[in-house]
């Protein structure tokens, strides 16, 4: 596969260090904050497919390159999906990772999920692929696990403390970024995105 630019559509900067090392052996890989010209652009749908799509799109207006989104978050049982959409800002605004996983874990024991079956939770992530304010592909990888009691370890970001996947006793922050990656919804995600761009070169 030739190596053509991909930009990232994310200025958050934990988001391109997780994903870039898995697609600059195909890409020469860019984010948002590489163009100037691109706008903030606000995530206003109720999906993460509706996330990823505005976001690729209206990138993918502003720059010539093709244009890689995400959007992904965390989905509890207990809480009906909740943060979901939200994941990002659940903790109120201005957000931060310790006021949303302070949030999730209040959520959890006002409901009374106590046990790790009514903490059953799950990443989700899903990828837009576009170019010139077009939809290309879309990918979603999803990593079902539980909801530990307290927040462990202090890799990853997000959620990962507190998120133990499905087969393991230890949280996504006490995995090394190499264990996590192979498990991750972003890391799922991403492999199907690479596998496609195989079977489709792009032009």
């Amino acid at each position: 596969m030739e190596r053509k630019t991909l930009c990232i559509a994310t200025r958050n900067k934990h988001k391109v260090e997780e994903m870039a090392p898995v697609l600059t052996p195909f890409w020469e890989v860019k984010s948002s904050a590489d163009y100037p010209e691109v706008e903030e652009i606000e995530e206003t749908g109720d999906t993460f497919l509706a996330n990823a799509t505005l976001k690729a799109v209206r990138t993918s207006q502003f720059i010539s390159d093709y244009v890689l989104a995400d959007d992904s978050g965390l989905e509890a049982d207990a809480l009906n999906g909740a943060p979901g959409v939200f994941s990002a800002r659940y903790g109120g605004i201005p957000s931060s990772t310790e006021k949303n996983n302070a949030k999730l874990l209040q959520e959890l024991t006002r409901v009374n999920a106590m046990t790790a079956q009514q903490r059953a939770a799950r990443y989700r992530c899903v990828l837009v692929l576009a170019k010139e304010g077009e939809v290309l592909a879309t990918f979603e990888g999803v990593c079902e696990g539980t909801i530990g009691v307290a927040p462990k370890g202090t890799h990853g970001f997000g959620y990962d403390p507190l998120f133990v996947p499905q087969g393991y006793a230890r949280t996504f922050g006490q995995l090394t970024d190499k264990t996590k990656n192979t498990l991750s919804h972003r890391g799922l995600a991403l492999k199907k995105f690479v596998a496609w761009c195989k079977e489709n070169p792009l032009g």
